[in-house]
């Protein structure tokens, strides 16, 4: 898997700001057993650079996909990350490796229960889960110097930005959902002015309310 996200990256390398997969995110990749985050009819193919189906009409990202997106958001030890969006939780699980502990919203109850539970499980011990509208963030929490969505979102949803931290920064796909995205990245610096870029076409499944 880890050959082929290099393949994958090497080719988009002209498109991308971090050229190459960083070494310390390889070893989280590495060390996190994604056939436990999907279900069992595809756990054979959990090792495929390709999404997979987890049921309730989501999906686990492709692998690149989640490298680049964790790469962009260049998590540090001493950080506390928001990720909206959970799914299975595997994507937590690798930001868990990289960031001081993680914050993770998903709208539909069964998979947040689902991924805190397996989570859990296998060690996980610095994610939190819990079940909500990612649109509104975890106000109880802010702010965060790191905010990951993995799911599109026509707009940018005012309370994420709210609740990053100055000198932090945002990853997101934006775009009509069913449609083509684009990945940005927005930067927020110490004054709380925003710069935002577009990094590459993607394709996510909705943010909903």
């Amino acid at each position: 898997m880890v050959r082929d996200i290099d393949e994958e990256w090497r080719a988009l390398a002209p498109q991308l700001p971090v050229p190459t997969l960083p070494e310390r995110l390889r070893e989280v990749f590495l060390a996190v057993p994604r056939h436990r985050f999907v279900p069992e009819a595809v756990a054979r193919r959990a090792y495929d650079n390709a999404p997979l189906p987890i049921g309730d009409g989501q999906t686990i990202s492709q692998p690149f996909i989640v490298a680049l997106m964790t790469a962009l958001l260049d998590p540090q030890a001493d950080q506390d990350i928001l990720e909206i969006g959970t799914g299975s939780g595997y994507q937590a699980a690798i930001l868990s490796g990289l960031a001081r502990h993680v914050y993770s919203i998903e709208y539909i109850d069964a998979l947040a229960q689902s991924a805190a539970a397996r989570l859990a499980a296998l060690g996980f011990d610095n994610v939190t889960v819990r079940g909500g509208d990612g649109h509104q963030g975890w106000p109880e929490h802010p702010p965060f110097a790191g905010i990951i969505v993995t799911a599109a979102a026509a707009q940018v949803p005012p309370a994420l930005l709210a609740q990053l931290a100055p000198g932090g920064r945002m990853v997101i796909p934006v775009g009509q959902p069913g449609s083509i995205q684009q990945l940005q990245v927005i930067d927020k610096d110490e004054r709380g002015n925003e710069r935002r870029s577009d990094i590459i076409a993607v394709a996510f499944v909705p943010l909903v309310h």
